[in-house]
């Protein structure tokens, strides 16, 4: 009789560890350029500061603004999951659901490598 899995092999970490580094690369990278296109505003170069003339794309460029503040958000977060998932994988429980302590199955973590929850676990929450 087979004895079901606990945990991944040193060698399935470091395949997942590659995975999470691009990832992670990647959007680390995206949030830079969101910092930067927030940082230099519309990019048109024209005088913002000039108050005289408000016109609807001043409201235009709030939302904008908004909803580029809510993305670096959201992708702060997600960087914030992916290394959180590399001190999983130093600590050796990368791959454990937190909830039901099974393995997540290897192709839930290459889609979603920052996952703590088998798709099961996550659907009963």
């Amino acid at each position: 009789m087979e004895r079901e899995k606990t945990r991944y092999t040193d060698a399935e970490l470091e395949e997942f560890r590659a995975i999470i580094m691009k990832k992670l690369d990647s959007a680390k990278s995206e949030f830079r350029t969101l910092q930067g296109q927030l940082k230099d505003g519309d990019g048109s170069g024209a005088d913002s500061s000039n108050n005289n003339y408000l016109t609807l794309d001043d409201g235009a460029e709030t939302l904008e603004k908004e909803s580029l503040n809510q993305l670096a958000a959201h992708q702060l977060k997600f960087i914030k999951s992916l290394e959180a998932a590399l001190v999983r994988i130093s600590n050796k429980t990368y791959g454990v659901c937190k909830t039901t302590g099974k393995l997540i199955p290897k192709e839930r973590l290459i889609l979603v490598p920052h996952t703590t929850q088998t798709v099961e676990a996550k659907i009963k929450r």
